[in-house]
């Protein structure tokens, strides 16, 4: 089950998602459609833990997006159209976003994202924002 219980994000001035309100039963198909600008990809990353509400409350198998962000990624994935999605994001926290998402131990996450960083030759570009990257270094 997917719910969206009075849903609202703002960018600054910008209301991108007002008050909505949705529920989707298990074993149901649903079409989330509308035009650029709706609210679709934003209400998605909401729902994804990828964004944080301005208002409201997501749930999703049972679990409070704001509140179990672990229990909701057990459950769900997300395959945006491009990349974007992380843009707003620094590199060490792209990193620590699927570190949490594959139950890496808190205590261990700092090394291995600092490993792979060093592997990768990318540990100078650790705070740099993932849009600020190239495509092959994404």
């Amino acid at each position: 089950m997917i719910e969206l219980i009075h849903f609202s994000k703002r960018y600054g001035e910008l209301l991108a998602v007002d008050d909505l309100n949705l529920k989707i039963e298990a074993g149901e198909m649903f079409g989330f459609i509308g035009p650029n600008g709706a609210g679709k990809s934003t209400s998605i990353r909401f729902l994804t833990t990828l964004l944080k509400a301005t208002g409201g409350e997501g749930i999703v198998n049972g679990c409070r997006v704001t509140r179990d962000p672990l229990g909701v990624r057990r459950s769900v994935g997300y395959m945006p159209d491009t990349f974007g999605v992380y843009d707003g994001m620094k590199v060490w926290e792209f990193l620590d976003f699927f570190a949490v998402a594959y139950r890496l131990p808190k205590a261990k996450r700092k090394a291995v994202i600092d490993d792979v960083l060093e592997l990768l030759d990318l540990s100078h570009k650790k705070n740099d924002f993932v849009n600020g990257l190239s495509r092959g270094m994404k």
